[in-house]
């Protein structure tokens, strides 16, 4: 039955990892919590269960501008579903609670606050309700990384509605957030279901930050007219990149919690309909936002949190395509956000700064970063090469003698005197820079002066970093001074060798990286490509629903791969199922033949069916 609603509705052939089993909870009425990483499919965990029961299911979430998506999707799939939230005028409240009456819908959305008011408890006591989801259920614990009050509430709906099974869902949580989760709903022996935190079409990089807009357009440019995210630090960072942006002709728009409810909701609605390209936001802007085809995610910025920076760049690449996740970091930011834990007497601290300090070894760490996300999540990583990150790209090269490059490094901080100086005044000392501090404090005297002058500043700098990740050396004092640890005697000693990386040659990592992003599109012809978004476009226009709720770019890709001629190929593809195939299969249809007269290119190439999802997607992440 399940997997029939998931042919009939979604068009999809099978489950993801885990849906199955989670699925299954709802239909039998058993309590779950369910971590599943962004892309992973949770919605599909409590829709397609909602529609096989033909009773109600009750689904909390956040924000309304995630209830609207997911609504909006529901509908083009031809399911009956609405939301309750304050966007509705008092005749349409009336409307959606008349139609739950008479069982017209399958799942209705609410807000934590809302649903668990008076009125609404006792409206929803006459409903027979099948189940009730709980979104972003991370949201609910106060060590999670996004703790909302307002969602402590929810613990009455055990007490309130005791034979309804509750299940919570999240793409995000260590072992003490479910466990956490679990307490506060009182769930009753849930099932416990946790996904792989690996995201292999997500190719991870880190760069020191150094000429920003430069390293933003480089990244922008490998994904032409397609949606990207910026994240920055402060409100006014958001403004200021836009701009700069807009005047080389990107099309952005800024999204900040000082800016006007209308100009957020404006640039929020111009980003999910492709109105625009890129947004330009601070972490204001994203939980649950259910844009799939975001190709890339830059983080201007170090997250003060790995779970954070999980959840953010976890946007890009929903569809399951490959997608880029950059972060651009600066020391700073690292010991700003540790000063900020120091004295904020938070009851979480240990846990925050521990979360802190591995961001930091993901930003300037020399391991692979899907191993680093992965197990830092407590899971395994097996594989040897992820071949989704600049470390194992080979986009980052082993330095030879690396124990003698790091003698000479804390040679240096030794002789200027530990925990007098930072990293950056160390690395203008190895590069025998005649900056005036450094004259003045007649470090240009010591045996230690220029010693890698044949080496890049910003290199410098990184390998400095690198030590730090390594545990040679550490950051003290309120200007970030840097000291030797009793690790970084040995390294002195010869007793440690570190591991340090370098960025390879401009040109060679430029082809690479355009490499990689070129063998995304194994198979696709490009110019039908470009016609189907066209169409798309204009369809989603005159719905007024996003574009890629329509068809998502991972089925307009597939469709230039095959280009069907037929409505039973058409149903074929991925993404395609009853509902989509009666309102818009005939007009992609009418796109791709077109394209095949005009150009000659052979139709129906089902030969070449799927190759994106076969090299470029796992099997766990395939459908």
């Amino acid at each position: 039955m399940l997997l029939a609603a998931l042919k009939s509705y979604w068009g999809y052939e099978s489950f993801r990892p885990l849906q199955e089993e989670a699925m299954t909870c709802a239909m039998q009425g058993r309590d779950s919590v369910v971590v599943l990483p962004t892309g992973g499919g949770k919605s599909l965990c409590y829709q397609a269960p909602a529609v096989c029961q033909g009773r109600l299911a009750i689904v909390v979430s956040p924000l309304i501008a995630l209830m609207k998506d997911q609504v909006d999707s529901l509908r083009s799939c031809g399911i009956p579903a609405a939301f309750i939230n304050s966007s509705l005028t008092a005749s349409q409240k009336v409307e959606v609670a008349n139609d739950i009456r008479a069982n017209k819908l399958r799942l209705v959305y609410f807000s934590p606050e809302r649903l668990v008011q008076p009125k609404t408890i006792e409206f929803l006591h006459g409903i027979d309700l099948s189940f009730i989801a709980i979104d972003e259920a991370h949201c609910i614990s106060e060590w999670g990384h996004d703790f909302r009050p307002e969602f402590r509430q929810l613990r009455i709906l055990r007490d309130e509605f005791p034979k309804v099974s509750l299940h919570a869902f999240t793409a995000t949580a260590t072992e003490q957030v479910r466990l956490d989760i679990i307490n506060q709903l009182n769930l009753r022996d849930p099932t416990v279901l946790v996904g792989s935190f690996d995201r292999p079409n997500l190719v991870y990089r880190a760069e020191r930050r150094d000429d920003p807009i430069r390293q933003i357009c480089e990244i922008i440019d490998r994904y032409p007219r397609e949606s990207g995210i910026i994240y920055c630090t402060t409100r006014k960072d958001t403004e200021e990149i836009s701009a700069q942006l807009n005047a080389r002709a990107y099309r952005t728009r800024p999204y900040h919690a000082g800016m006007s409810d209308q100009a957020r909701h404006e640039s929020q609605d111009e980003f999910i309909e492709d109105k625009i390209d890129i947004i330009v936001a601070t972490v204001a802007f994203g939980m649950g936002i259910d844009k799939s085809n975001v190709r890339y995610v830059i983080h201007l910025g170090m997250p003060k949190a790995l779970e954070n920076y999980q959840q953010e760049a976890g946007r890009a690449g929903r569809d399951g395509l490959q997608s880029e996740c950059c972060l651009l970091y600066s020391i700073a930011e690292f010991m700003r956000w540790k000063k900020m834990i120091e004295t904020s007497g938070a009851s979480n601290t240990v846990t925050a700064m521990t979360s802190l300090q591995a961001m930091n070894e993901f930003a300037a760490g020399v391991v692979c970063r899907h191993k680093r996300l992965v197990e830092y999540f407590g899971q395994a990583f097996e594989k040897s090469n992820c071949q989704a990150c600049d470390v194992c790209l080979g986009e980052m090269d082993e330095v030879e003698n690396p124990l003698i490059v790091g003698q000479k490094i804390l040679s240096s901080i030794v002789r200027q005197g530990q925990g007098r100086f930072g990293g950056e005044y160390t690395a203008l000392v190895l590069k025998g820079s005649k900056d005036e501090r450094v004259i003045r404090n007649q470090h240009d005297q010591l045996s230690t002066y220029g010693l890698l002058n044949d080496q890049p500043l910003q290199t410098i700098r990184e390998w400095i970093d690198q030590l730090a990740t390594q545990g040679f050396l550490q950051r003290v004092g309120e200007y970030n001074q840097i000291e030797l640890t009793p690790q970084g005697w040995q390294l002195i000693r010869g007793e440690a060798t570190p591991r340090l990386l370098r960025a390879t040659e401009a040109k060679q990592r430029k082809k690479k990286r355009a490499e990689k992003t070129a063998a995304s599109w194994d198979g696709v012809d490009r110019e039908l490509f470009e016609d189907l978004r066209v169409l798309r476009h204009e369809l989603a226009v005159e719905a007024d629903i996003p574009a890629y709720v329509v068809f998502t770019d991972e089925t307009l890709r597939e469709v230039a791969r095959v280009r069907p001629s037929t409505l039973d190929g058409m149903r074929r593809i991925r993404g395609v199922g009853d509902k989509k195939l009666a309102d818009y299969g005939q007009l992609f249809l009418d796109v791709v033949i077109e394209h095949g007269e005009r150009t000659g290119v052979v139709l129906d190439n089902w030969s070449n069916a799927g190759r994106a999802t076969a090299d470029q997607v796992t099997d766990d992440f395939a459908w």
